[in-house]
């Protein structure tokens, strides 16, 4: 969650132009002043201001060193040794404004990649042997840096061979099939053609992405560094130079026509983070969360290798034209490659909104709510608002006489604070809902002022580990208040942080007005706090009753981020809970009991537990019999998964009797809302929110 916002921008202006005032104008004057804002604003607005000691130092150091190289492909180890010297001393130079560690990692690295061309044009300049029995290890931090320009070149070499094998044997895997289907129209190539077919291409992807590489400057080295410095702090935290600065009011607009995917990068892989409702790959539905991003294509036209490229690059070959396609092949979790096809599209609106429909179970109705989106829009008041839309729909479902709810925040990563608290205040009298602390270390409760209780009946609310900021503060509140039963993943994603984005053309005097333009911070200056005191920091919301997901092993949610704020606690509000209802605890453990007996759950655990060895087995065989038989096995075991979140018996959906009338009258309005019952009625996790409902 972040908002476009600045408390003390007169103070910093002058704070800033009185610290500046010595600078000289010459060419580093940009990246002085730079610098120094970044400096000031760090330190005075960030929630936690770092400490400038030795381990501040110590922690940028690392982390730069990874920006650079995280492949460990350039640098020696020797080339790491030469700047170790530097390790304690980056705070100083932070402090007043010093670029020699900057400037001297930024000349070994120059280097290094200039270097590098002869040892990849050589790798592959000969046939490599695929019947050797050797091994690639894929984690580059499980390897440590070359001690030698031998090691590095060897290195290299398997780096390369990896690569085209996975060209080979997606070549062989097509020959294959079109000879199984009779399809005469992909030709069927020797081995020795393939293979040469393949090092040429990894030549012609090497080629443009040193071309790429030469391309960089200082100043985009110095963006990174910058950025290194912005991750110490914390991971949501984040520079952005002028052209990024522009692609990301674009994308938080909304109105730029892709895909509709928020990407980042991992090790120098384009990773998908978040699959936005409503966009062209939400409904494609193949592209995932943790997918990573190879290759892009123009339809049918060649791809275009992305690994290591810069994200801004790649992001200008996946946008696009409403009505063209983009063909997105990706590294899933499990180690599978898959091809997916995507229609550029705008963002459609309407499926980020509430809706809802009835569930008929055993002689009840359950009324069911799906948020995808805690959405407002502070420029129309006119506009679509999410907690108006809830309250609407509960107000349909109370007039067909509902038993009971089920709340869906599966997949919901948050958005309008205000509307998740007057979302709480539909099911609760009034009171606090959620704390917030600031980084002046003043804190607010925020209440519902409103009285009124929308619904009081049985409540559930589904969560998985891609619910937060704003879902986790609705399903938090829920929880201590004793109002309703949280169910889902073992806890929510832990992001309890706000963000706030300041344009630093903004924050410096108008006398350096011939510097601009400078960029944006994105800053964390807040965070939010359960009424009983708790952070949903790290921790997220607990689940009163856990399913079993993919995710449950994996490394996932904020938690697992790289200086991540700690969870902490701070004084309880004052607000008077339910009494605690004696049909949530029989409920709870007559669905544990249902879940651990249940063969799907059982399988979607068994499965998850395969994704964690899947993501600890890094070390990939070179030899092309044994690493085509690695993916053939990939196979078996996803089609013996295949359907294993699809419940056994379908779930009765209907609509709202006040959409009866609308579906017979608008075809597309009635194919819109099957297609989304279709998908309900064999949703396995709905399917045992609906019996605790029941049970309520």
């Amino acid at each position: 969650m972040f908002i476009k916002r600045f408390k003390y921008l007169t103070i910093i202006v002058i704070a800033v132009s009185l610290f500046l005032g010595f600078i000289l104008v010459d060419k580093t004057k940009k990246d002085e002043v730079l610098m120094s804002v970044v400096y000031q604003m760090l330190n005075n607005e960030h929630y936690q201001p770092q400490n400038l000691n030795d381990s501040f130092s110590e922690k940028l150091f690392d982390e730069y060193l990874e920006t650079m190289d995280f492949s460990k492909r350039f640098l020696l180890q020797s080339d790491v040794d030469g700047i170790k010297a530097y390790r304690t001393q980056l705070d100083d130079e932070f402090k007043t404004g010093d670029f020699e560690f900057f400037d001297k990692s930024f000349a070994i690295i120059d280097k290094r990649i200039d270097n590098v061309k002869a040892i990849y044009q050589k790798a592959l300049a000969e046939p490599f042997d695929y019947t050797k029995d050797e091994s690639y290890e894929a984690d580059a931090e499980k390897i440590a840096f070359a001690k030698t320009e031998e090691e590095l070149q060897e290195y290299w070499r398997q780096y390369l061979k990896y690569r085209t094998l996975q060209r080979i044997a997606e070549k062989l895997d097509s020959q294959e099939k079109a000879l199984e289907e009779g399809d005469d129209s992909i030709e069927q190539k020797s081995f020795e053609t393939l293979e040469k077919e393949a090092r040429e291409k990894e030549l012609e992807t090497h080629d443009k992405w040193f071309e790429r590489m030469d391309e960089l400057e200082r100043r985009d080295w110095l963006s990174y560094y910058i950025n290194a410095i912005a991750g110490v702090y914390d991971p949501h935290t984040a520079f952005y130079p002028p052209k990024q600065k522009q692609d990301f009011e674009i994308s938080i607009s909304g109105q730029l026509e892709g895909i509709g995917a928020q990407l980042t990068t991992e090790d120098g892989y384009i990773t998908v983070a978040e699959v936005i409702t409503g966009s062209p790959s939400w409904k494609q539905g193949d592209l995932e969360a943790d997918d990573k991003i190879l290759k892009v294509a123009q339809g049918d036209e060649e791809a275009v290798d992305v690994v290591g490229m810069r994200i801004d690059d790649a992001v200008k070959l996946i946008r696009g034209k409403k009505g063209t396609e983009v063909r997105l092949t990706v590294k899933k979790i499990d180690g599978s490659i898959k091809v997916i096809p995507i229609i550029r599209d705008v963002v459609v609106f309407e499926e980020t909104y509430a809706k809802s429909a009835i569930i008929e179970k055993d002689g009840e109705k359950i009324g069911y709510i799906k948020l995808p989106k805690f959405y407002v829009n502070f420029n129309d008041r006119n506009a679509r608002d999410c907690a108006k839309d809830v309250a609407k729909e509960l107000e349909k479902l109370n007039e067909e006489g509902i038993d009971g709810l089920v709340f869906d925040l599966r997949d919901n990563g948050g958005g309008s604070l205000q509307g998740a608290i007057d979302i709480v205040g539909l099911f609760i009298k009034s009171g606090p809902v959620v704390q917030v602390l600031s980084s002046d270390g003043s804190s607010r409760v925020l209440r519902d002022r409103d009285s009124r209780v929308q619904y009081d009946g049985p409540l559930v609310v589904m969560v998985n580990s891609f619910s937060a900021s704003a879902s986790e503060i609705f399903a938090a509140a829920i929880q201590d208040y004793n109002r309703g039963i949280i169910v889902g993943s073992k806890t929510t994603f832990g992001k309890g942080t706000v963000q706030t984005v300041v344009d630093l053309d903004k924050v410096i005097s108008p006398s350096y007005n011939d510097i601009k333009p400078l960029g944006a911070l994105k800053l964390t200056y807040q965070k939010f706090y359960r009424v009983n005191g708790g952070a949903t920091q790290l921790k997220g919301v607990e689940s009163d009753i856990v399913f079993p997901d993919r995710y449950t092993y994996l490394e996932f949610g904020e938690k697992d981020r790289l200086n991540a704020l700690k969870w902490d606690e701070i004084d309880e509000a004052n607000y008077d809970a339910l009494p605690k209802n004696k049909a949530f605890s029989e409920a709870i453990k007559n669905s544990n009991k249902r879940v651990d007996n249940n063969d799907k759950f059982k399988l979607i655990d068994e499965h998850a537990a395969w994704l964690k060895k899947q993501q600890e087995n890094t070390l990939v065989s070179l030899k092309l019999e044994d690493y085509r038989n690695e993916l053939k096995l990939i196979d078996q075991t996803n089609e013996k998964y295949k359907g294993m979140r699809k419940a056994d018996e379908e779930l009765m959906i209907r609509p709202l009797s006040i959409q009866l009338p609308i579906m017979e009258s608008d075809s597309i309005e009635a194919k819109k809302i099957n297609d989304w019952h279709k998908n309900l009625k064999t949703d396995l996790y709905l399917t045992e929110a609906a019996t605790i409902v029941e049970e309520l």
